[in-house]
């Protein structure tokens, strides 16, 4: 598959210079390879906007669910309660592991192509004094919608909550504010839209929310203040992903280079743009609303004639791109997403194999 154009929400294609990263064995306990370590973690921050005084950057080994799950086991103690807020299978998750733990959480879900409604979170905040906690999921890769996180911030701060973003799909991607935000913990993944490769989630988090987890989880391996603890000198508690931890740093360099988030941003807006309206004028029509649409990942409806997923699958990637199935249940879809190694003329090509496939130049 090294050819292939990956169009989805990570893994992704990567650089070739990012993969060179990891024909380089290390050690994890060689001061190189620490430095490495710290290297990235200083990066994060200021991807993040934030200062190490207050702020830190703590990386977890495994996907960005490990991480998610860090942040539940090690934040919320058993007299806490969390409001999950879920509008797609990945706030479902959440909620999934909430359970696992035998956490107290309120839920509130709504349906997968509508924004959460303020004054419903506020009442449940305003009628629920229990509630320590607020969790939900940035850009939801299900449909790729873009939650608004700033005014759930707002609530956040307003009933002093302390604030669990999952950032996975849009951190080093979207600019997102942290400490405007009172974001306490900020979870994403080192093979999303900073095009690292899989391997290892991070947390940014203020240091006060950091130090408040002490002693709370119940995993040895998912404990995140011991594992913020830990790694204060650039050494991991256990075996890290030692080159995908080296591919992550060179992936950071490459973000610099490109212009840091924002022009990431705006390359990653420019292929969803044209995407979207190239496939409108294909008849395939998108699930999100324009307005609530992510520069990340799209999903498309089956068109009415001429589609089948599975030949469609297989046809783009006799042409060189590997897409996505949908995740919602009651409609059909597939996905499209756009970050990583992904430029208009790739998405020219996507173009043309998708209305030689509507055609049907295909070969059964």
């Amino acid at each position: 598959m090294g050819n292939y154009k990956l169009l989805t929400p990570g893994p992704l294609t990567t650089t070739e210079t990012v993969k060179r990263e990891m024909l380089k064995d290390r050690c994890t306990w060689d001061e190189d390879y620490k430095a490495i370590t710290r290297k990235i973690r200083k990066d994060l921050l200021d991807i993040g906007k934030v200062d190490e005084d207050e702020y830190a950057a703590v990386l977890m080994q495994g996907s960005g669910s490990f991480s998610v799950e860090s942040v539940l086991h090690s934040s919320v103690k058993k007299t806490d309660k969390c409001l999950i807020i879920s509008n797609g299978a990945y706030g479902e998750r959440i909620i999934s592991m909430a359970r696992k733990m035998e956490l107290n959480t309120a839920i509130y879900e709504v349906e997968y192509d509508k924004y959460p409604n303020m004054e419903v979170i506020k009442r449940i905040l305003k009628n629920d004094p229990k509630i320590t906690h607020i969790a939900m999921v940035h850009c939801e890769t299900t449909t790729g919608i873009l939650n608004p996180i700033e005014e759930v911030s707002k609530l956040s701060k307003e009933f002093k909550k302390i604030l669990i973003i999952d950032a996975m799909s849009s951190f080093g991607g979207i600019d997102i504010d942290i400490k405007s935000l009172k974001i306490d913990f900020l979870i994403s993944s080192a093979n999303k839209c900073i095009q690292g490769v899989p391997g290892f989630g991070f947390i940014i988090s203020n240091k006060e929310a950091l130090n408040r987890c002490k002693g709370v989880s119940k995993s040895l391996s998912l404990d995140l203040y011991d594992q913020y603890i830990g790694m204060k000198d650039g050494k991991w508690r256990f075996t890290s992903p030692t080159h995908v931890v080296a591919a992550f740093s060179k992936a950071l360099d490459e973000l610099k280079e490109e212009g840091g988030v924002e022009a990431r941003y705006l390359r990653y807006k420019k292929n969803n743009d044209v995407i979207r309206l190239a496939f409108k004028e294909l008849g395939i029509e998108s699930y999100i609303d324009e307005k609530k649409q992510s520069p990340i990942i799209t999903t498309f409806l089956y068109p009415k004639e001429n589609f089948k997923f599975d030949s469609f699958y297989k046809f783009m990637k006799e042409e060189g791109f590997v897409i996505y199935p949908g995740k919602l249940t009651d409609i059909d879809t597939f996905r499209i997403g756009n970050i990583g190694e992904i430029y208009l003329d790739d998405v020219e090509r996507l173009y043309e194999a998708t209305k030689k496939y509507l055609r049907g130049e295909i070969n059964e």
